[in-house]
């Protein structure tokens, strides 16, 4: 409470466990972006799926969680959330895999009520500068002059991100 008077945008960045904390984080979010690694393991945590991946059988105990957020929202008479799942960490092969996680996030979207936003592919460049506490946006401050391809494309991935986030006052220039 006592930044949000100096502060845009406050970012809090917490597990998607059921914790009385994280459920405060939740319910105080305008803006909730949940990363989903591409696999079946990672969609577990929204929904769980029959053995063959294309049927929803029920949320999950994050979703349910972030519903009771909504809820709680909605009852203080705030906005509700606009939550976002980002895919992470996608294959750059064309997989059977890939195309079925698309499906079904996008059959949980419709039935629980979430937007999805473009994601991030499997790049070094993520590996390299997370140990380091880095982001894409430091390569400049850090030395980095020219960028390869792959680096390029991260950036780019970042821009549509963010993009698509919509967030009120912000301009995609870097």
């Amino acid at each position: 409470a006592s930044l949000e008077k100096d502060c845009d945008f406050i970012l809090i960045d917490c597990p998607g466990s059921h914790t009385r904390l994280s459920q405060v984080a939740h319910s105080l979010a305008d803006t909730l972006i949940t990363p989903l690694n591409d696999s079946f393991v990672d969609f577990d945590l929204l929904a769980h799926v029959d053995s063959e991946g294309e049927e929803i059988t029920s949320p999950s105990i994050y979703s349910e969680m972030v519903w009771s957020a909504r809820q709680l929202r909605a009852q203080a008479g705030l906005k509700p959330i606009d939550w976002v799942v980002v895919r992470n960490r996608m294959g750059a092969q064309a997989m059977v895999n890939k195309e079925k996680m698309q499906r079904v996030i996008n059959k949980l979207a419709r039935r629980i009520g979430f937007r999805t936003a473009p994601g991030f592919n499997e790049r070094v460049i993520f590996r390299e500068l997370f140990p380091r506490g880095l982001t894409l946006l430091d390569l400049r401050d850090i030395g980095v002059k020219g960028l390869n391809i792959s680096n390029v494309a991260a950036r780019q991935e970042l821009r549509d991100l963010i993009k698509a986030l919509d967030l009120p006052g912000v301009k995609v220039n870097f």
